[in-house]
C-alpha cells in the first residue's frame, strides 16, 4: 500500500497569498481535490490530506499528521507569489538540508512529469529547488513542496482560473506519482451495480479490435488518462 499526504497551503483565517482575484488557499485546496480524485483510480493507495474544506492546521500538525500516519510521501501544494508582477512560472522545493537520494528522485519525478503536462502552456519553469520550510524539514518521509505559478501574476492567473488547466496540471502530479511509486490502475469492465443512464445522459461508446492485447491495453491506459471508463474485454 502506498500511502500519499496531500497538504494543501494555508486555509481559514490564512489566505496565503491574495491576488488578481485569487486566494492561494482556495486554489491549492482545487488542485488537491483534483490529485485526491484522480488516485482513485489506482489499486493500493491511500491518501491523507491536511485539509478537504476551508479549516487551518499549524505547519507543526501538518507533519505530525503525515508522520504518525507513517506516509511515503509529502506533496504540499502552494501558489507562489512576487512583488514584481512580471515573476511567473512553476517550481518545485525540497529541504535544503541533509536528503536521501529518493527525496530528490521523488522531487525529480514529480517536477518532470508536471512539466511535460504545463510546460507548453506556461512561460517559464523556474527549475528544481532547496529551501528550509518547515513542512520539508520536518516531515519524516519524502517530501516535495510545489508552487504552481504566480498569483501575483495576471498571465499566471488567466490560466489558474481555468478548469481545463487546474485538470491537466493536476494529472501531472498524479503522473509523477504512478511513474515513481509505480501504481497500478483499476481497469474494469462494467458491472450490474454501476449507475443507470437517466433522461438527458448523454454517452459516449469506444470500441476497437486489435490482434495484439499490447496494442489493445495501451490505447486503454490513454482513453482512461483522458478520462473515459475504458477496460479490455480479452476472448480466449
Amino acid at each position: 500500500m502506498v500511502k500519499i499526504y496531500l497538504d494543501e497551503g494555508h486555509g481559514d483565517t490564512d489566505p496565503g497569498a491574495i491576488g488578481n482575484g485569487l486566494y492561494e488557499k482556495n486554489v491549492a485546496l482545487d488542485i488537491s481535490n483534483r490529485i485526491a480524485k484522480k488516485l482513485q483510480a489506482y489499486k493500493n493507495v491511500e491518501v491523507m490530506r491536511t485539509r478537504t474544506d476551508d479549516t487551518f492546521l499549524t505547519l507543526n500538525q501538518r507533519t505530525s499528521k503525515a508522520n504518525s500516519w507513517g506516509a511515503d510521501c509529502f506533496l504540499s501544494i502552494h501558489l507562489n507569489s512576487a512583488t514584481d508582477k512580471s515573476a511567473r512560472g512553476f517550481e518545485s522545493y525540497v529541504y535544503n538540508g541533509p536528503i536521501g537520494a529518493s527525496t530528490q528522485a521523488f522531487q525529480n519525478v514529480i517536477h518532470e512529469e508536471i512539466i511535460k503536462k504545463i510546460g507548453k502552456t506556461i512561460s517559464s519553469d523556474r527549475g528544481k529547488k532547496k529551501a528550509n520550510f518547515a513542512v520539508l524539514r520536518e516531515s519524516h518521509m519524502k517530501a516535495c513542496l510545489v508552487e504552481n505559478l504566480f498569483i501575483s501574476n495576471a498571465s499566471d492567473v488567466t490560466l489558474l482560473k481555468q478548469d481545463s488547466f487546474l485538470d491537466i496540471l493536476s494529472q501531472g502530479y498524479v503522473d509523477g506519482l504512478e511513474k515513481f511509486f509505480g501504481l497500478e490502475r483499476i481497469i474494469r469492465p462494467p458491472t450490474d451495480n454501476d449507475s443507470p443512464v437517466t433522461d438527458g445522459e448523454l454517452f459516449q461508446v469506444i470500441a476497437g479490435t486489435y490482434a495484439n492485447y499490447e496494442n489493445a491495453d495501451a490505447q486503454v491506459k490513454k482513453l482512461i488518462a483522458d478520462g473515459y471508463n475504458a477496460y479490455v474485454n480479452k476472448k480466449d
